[in-house]
């Protein structure tokens, strides 16, 4: 038996070159400890989370209530499968239901799961409720889209890195530029399409926030064409661009939105990650009945699916996010970021530009793609107390906890723009 708190972080790191798959290409840091917007590596040197395990822990690392949440639930109930009622779900049910406005859930865990759910419900309905032929549906996706790793979702990826020798692929999906309203109406119209799924904002990207209004116009082309719009809430939602959700980005609500029926309610809602503030794994599909209700006993289901646990964590989570007001936080932090990027800017040519909404930004450094330029920022990010990662080779993105104080978020923008300065390529 291995002790971890004997062991090293080269020791550790190790471990994992020998024993776990080569899926994933971390930063050479290994974590121990979390708090808040805080995290420390086993040799006890503490970093800011600039990454927010890709937006899952708006609500901060261990916060008290999540954690008491999960706690207490697992000491009573932890899992009873779909078999049998609990004394959980139905209220989280009701709880994220009215949260949203929306007359169902189909909760599952993972975020990859949502959106296969969202897309067997898009299926679905179109052969039942808009009598497309069977087996014709066809789902309206975007270039450089990252919806997951799943066989089917990889089928409609670009990115040769996400899909290469994979095959053979799921068919079904049709490809279109992001934020691209005509190319949208011009496909909208053929025959047999069923649903546009969509990232209102792309992360994995690069943070590609699209045109103002773009979202609201792809939701009125839908409607025109009785297609279902479907958003990827994943990693946008629940607070972290400023919006409870972004799809209601264009309009002034603060924090949690009652407008959402007038024009930016998706027809399927798909969320995740934060729905547990990174917790445990928690991710729900949202719809109306009419869409809701083709799925029918037997049809789809997960075993852990809306287990106890998950229950009260989904719950305990999105409570804090509103009573905390952490999505008008993320939106004034972010304003504060994107400005104090912006004056680092005008002083170095290593970065071009910062874009995004809230507090999921990124900067886009002068280099090319192929690069190893933004890594080499990210490590010495690293050994200055700031954790962040590249993506596309040339871009960092910045999502920190969305509890971050004024004064940190400052704290941290000093140590950007420090590296940023002390940096030779």
């Amino acid at each position: 038996m291995i002790e971890n708190n004997i062991l090293s972080s080269e020791e550790l790191m190790k471990l994992e070159e020998r024993h776990g798959a080569h899926n994933y290409h971390p930063l050479p840091v290994v974590l121990a400890k979390g708090d808040g917007v805080y995290v420390w590596d086993v040799e006890g040197k503490r970093y800011y989370d600039f990454l927010s395990a890709y937006s899952a822990v708006n609500q901060g690392h261990c916060h008290p209530k999540i954690v008491d949440a999960m706690q207490t639930q697992t000491e009573t109930l932890t899992l009873t499968s779909r078999a049998f009622y609990n004394d959980v779900l139905g209220r989280y049910e009701k709880y994220i239901t009215e949260y949203f406005g929306f007359d169902k859930v189909l909760p599952m865990n993972t975020g990859a799961e949502a959106v296969e759910t969202a897309i067997k419900l898009c299926r679905k309905w179109a052969y039942e409720k808009k009598g497309i032929p069977e087996n014709q549906a066809q789902i309206i996706v975007c270039d450089n889209n990252f919806h997951g790793r799943t066989t089917t979702i990889v089928s409609f990826s670009n990115d040769p890195v996400a899909n290469q020798n994979f095959g053979p692929y799921t068919p079904g999906f049709i490809r279109i530029p992001y934020n691209d309203l005509s190319a949208l109406e011009r496909i909208v119209q053929g025959e047999n399409i069923a649903g546009f799924m969509v990232e209102p904002i792309q992360g994995e990207a690069g943070v590609m926030v699209p045109d103002e209004g773009f979202i609201k116009g792809a939701k009125e082309i839908c409607r025109k064409n009785g297609v279902l719009f479907i958003a990827d809430e994943v990693q946008t939602g629940i607070g972290r661009t400023g919006a409870l959700l972004s799809v209601c980005g264009d309009c002034a609500c603060e924090g949690h939105c009652e407008k959402q029926a007038t024009y930016t309610e998706s027809d399927i809602l798909i969320l995740g990650k934060a729905l547990s503030g990174g917790a445990y794994p928690v991710s729900a599909v949202l719809a109306d009945d009419e869409v809701m209700e083709v799925i029918r006993p037997g049809q789809h289901g997960s075993t852990f699916g809306g287990n106890p646990v998950a229950g009260q964590v989904g719950i305990a989570a999105l409570e804090v996010i509103r009573d905390e007001k952490l999505t008008q936080n993320a939106r004034s932090l972010g304003e504060l970021f994107r400005a104090r990027m912006n004056q680092m800017i005008e002083k170095t040519a290593l970065v071009l530009l910062v874009r995004g909404k809230g507090l999921l930004n990124a900067i886009v450094i002068n280099d090319s793609e192929d690069s190893s330029t933004a890594w080499d920022i990210c490590i010495q990010l690293k050994e200055n107390g700031l954790l962040a990662k590249p993506t596309h080779g040339n871009i960092i993105r910045f999502a920190p906890p969305l509890v971050m104080t004024i004064e940190q978020l400052h704290e941290c923008c000093d140590i950007i723009e420090k590296t940023i300065g002390a940096f030779r390529i």
